[in-house]
């Protein structure tokens, strides 16, 4: 076999990465890639044989102290050969000294544990039918990304501004929508068309009821009632609200942590993304 070159990625093969996820039924986002992307451009990686990208990875750094790693693929054909376990050893190194999560299934979980990883909880899937907006909806305060970001840093225990700015965006296929509160935003969530349906998250909230409030209303806002949602452990209200719905387990990853866990606040309803936590 030749050698086997591990590099950062271009904004092309980012693009090419989210293609793969959707080859394996991860089902990314229309726009994802942008987003991903503007978090960490430094941060997409992929393993290089005879001229040919093989293998994927990220490892984002959302801030100074915190990374999140995803999209680890090989492509059919090239696996058991060592191949993506080189590109993940080499992405790694750009985390440097911080903690570092990731969202595995289960049959992963002891690959992972080998390189440092602990299981903090469980990420589900909830899958379901939201009812109809309301007609009259809140009026809601301006968007403020500065607002958005610290509801999140509380919420999800990282800082990740970056991140936010283009994940948040209003455009054809996402839409954030805004919770009320006193002077100004309590709490928000985004929904995002996918290459099959539509997912929301994060959703941050004070309740698991004003975190539904949300939801439904984030969805209205691309015209859809079927939505996929990620609910971490810690959002049991909320899963228990959703599951009253009809809404049902479709699977579960596993939360692991390489380092100190940030600490998770009260208000993470959803998670963004199972790709950048």
């Amino acid at each position: 076999m030749s050698a086997v070159l591990c590099r950062r990625a271009t904004a092309v093969e980012v693009a090419q990465m989210l293609d793969w996820a959707a080859e394996e039924g991860w089902n990314p986002g229309l726009d994802d890639a942008a987003a991903f992307r503007a978090s960490d451009p430094e941060g997409f990686f992929v393993a290089e044989l005879d001229g040919r990208a093989v293998a994927a990875i990220s490892v984002v750094n959302h801030s100074d102290d915190f990374a999140f790693l995803g999209l680890y693929l090989c492509r059919p054909g090239f696996r058991g050969r060592g191949i993506g376990f080189a590109l993940w050893t080499h992405a790694l190194a750009h985390a440097g000294r911080r903690t570092v999560g990731l969202d595995g299934v289960a049959a992963q979980e002891a690959n992972y544990a080998t390189s440092g990883f602990v299981r903090a909880g469980r990420t589900r899937r909830l899958c379901g039918r939201l009812p109809a907006a309301g007609p009259h909806l809140p009026r809601e305060p301006a968007h403020d990304p500065a607002a958005i970001a610290r509801l999140d840093r509380a919420a999800t225990g990282v800082a990740r501004p970056a991140f936010l700015r283009e994940w948040t965006w209003n455009g054809p296929t996402r839409r954030t929508v805004l919770l009320p509160g006193p002077g100004g935003i309590a709490g928000f969530a985004t929904a995002r068309l996918c290459r099959s349906g539509c997912k929301i998250g994060p959703v941050v909230a004070p309740t698991a009821e004003e975190a539904f409030e949300l939801a439904v209303r984030a969805a209205a806002a691309l015209d859809r009632r079927k939505v996929m949602i990620d609910i971490p452990d810690s959002s049991a209200g909320f899963g228990r609200l959703l599951r009253a719905r009809e809404f049902t387990e479709t699977f579960a990853t596993a939360r692991m942590y390489r380092g100190p866990a940030p600490v998770v606040g009260t208000g993470l309803q959803a998670v963004a993304t199972l790709e950048l936590g």
